[in-house]
């Protein structure tokens, strides 16, 4: 298979796990007689730096013209410690998402046996989670109109009905291939959009007679995500609530540095870690490059390039066993690996299959 890859790195860490990513893809190319081709461009905000929009129009036309987008991170302090930017890197990020009608962000949560001492749940509570959290990207409140000044401000959560049939049927279907439970979570007792969203739902259930669906408010379902992480398989819900939950799910697994997503739509995909750009670590050579590389696991099994995505699975797998890990991560005793040296072992792991 020929694969065109946008690359952007974009900020803090994000150039450093890129290169382990791109590193790990090129292993399994070569093993596997793919050619994959690379196309870099610049976001966040090292591209404020260069023309002062975090997602300048050739890097749009870069992802437009490939095959998948790799996206590492964006943010920088300079600007989250100014309440009066009027660009931001994040902004790059949002806007990438529309521009590519990226309305499906899907983030799978799951625990490895040989950290969950790392989780800050027990591990009776945390061992087996294995679900899918499935975040509508492109409307609701993020999206909406907006006002602000001295005295008042608001934010619209709105929603169409299309924008929520298709990510409810990206919910069902991902149900039907996993173990057929779907979580709707909203909050409509209160919300006219969440009300729209369970009414929704309820008219689609008919067409999904094996998927069982539950209905949960969000602050129930936050509260059941910590108490109870096994009971859900697969999660769907709106854009806020998707942010909020996303990243409290991710607490999970122990870390962060584990956790890849990927954003599909209309056009290019988009595969990413779910972690931010974490510019005090930058250039120290202790980023875990584990969720980028997982990332491209991901790439590969949306290409159907299921035996690919299984090689990177058991090689992030093969170098936890082995204590092949940056610091955050690894078990008093053992030495601790740089971003760097993590990414060559699993290179030379895939290597040697």
């Amino acid at each position: 298979m020929e694969l065109k890859i946008a690359v952007l790195s974009g900020d803090g860490i994000g150039p450093e796990i890129m290169r382990q990513g791109v590193a790990v893809l090129d292993a399994i190319a070569k093993k596997y007689q793919h050619e994959v081709t690379y196309q870099e461009a610049p976001c966040g905000a090292y591209a404020i730096g260069l023309c002062g929009d975090p997602f300048p129009e050739d890097t749009y036309q870069t992802c437009l013209k490939s095959d998948a987008v790799l996206f590492a991170a964006v943010g920088d302090p300079k600007y989250d410690n100014d309440p009066n930017a009027k660009v931001r890197p994040e902004q790059g990020l949002l806007a990438m998402r529309k521009k590519l009608g990226l309305f499906a962000n899907i983030r799978p949560i799951q625990t490895f046996d040989c950290l969950i001492h790392k989780s800050p749940l027990r591990e009776e509570l945390v061992r087996g989670a294995d679900f899918i959290c499935i975040r509508e990207l492109t409307g609701g409140m993020y999206f909406g109109e907006k006002y602000q000044d001295n005295d008042k401000a608001f934010d619209t959560n709105y929603y169409t009905r299309p924008e929520v049939e298709r990510i409810l049927k990206v919910g069902f279907e991902y149900a039907r291939m996993r173990k057929h439970h779907l979580t709707v979570v909203d909050k409509a007792n209160v919300l006219a959009s969440s009300r729209l969203w369970r009414q929704i739902a309820k008219e689609m259930e008919p067409a999904y007679p094996d998927v069982n669906v539950d209905y949960m408010f969000v602050d129930n379902a936050s509260m059941r995500m910590i108490v109870e992480p096994t009971f859900f398989d697969v999660i769907v819900t709106e854009n806020t609530f998707g942010d909020i939950l996303t990243d409290e799910a991710s607490c999970i697994s122990g870390s962060m540095g584990l956790l890849p997503s990927a954003s599909t739509g209309e056009n290019t995909p988009v595969f990413e870690p779910v972690h931010g750009s974490w510019p005090q670590a930058t250039g120290k050579n202790i980023a875990n490059p584990l969720a980028q590389i997982l990332s491209v696991a991901m790439l590969l099994e949306y290409f159907n390039l299921k035996e690919e995505g299984l090689m990177v699975r058991k090689a992030v797998d093969a170098s936890l066993d082995a204590y092949v890990r940056t610091p955050e991560i690894q078990a008093e005793g053992y030495p601790q690996y740089g971003t760097k040296e993590v990414g060559q072992w699993i290179v030379e792991w895939i290597n040697r299959q």
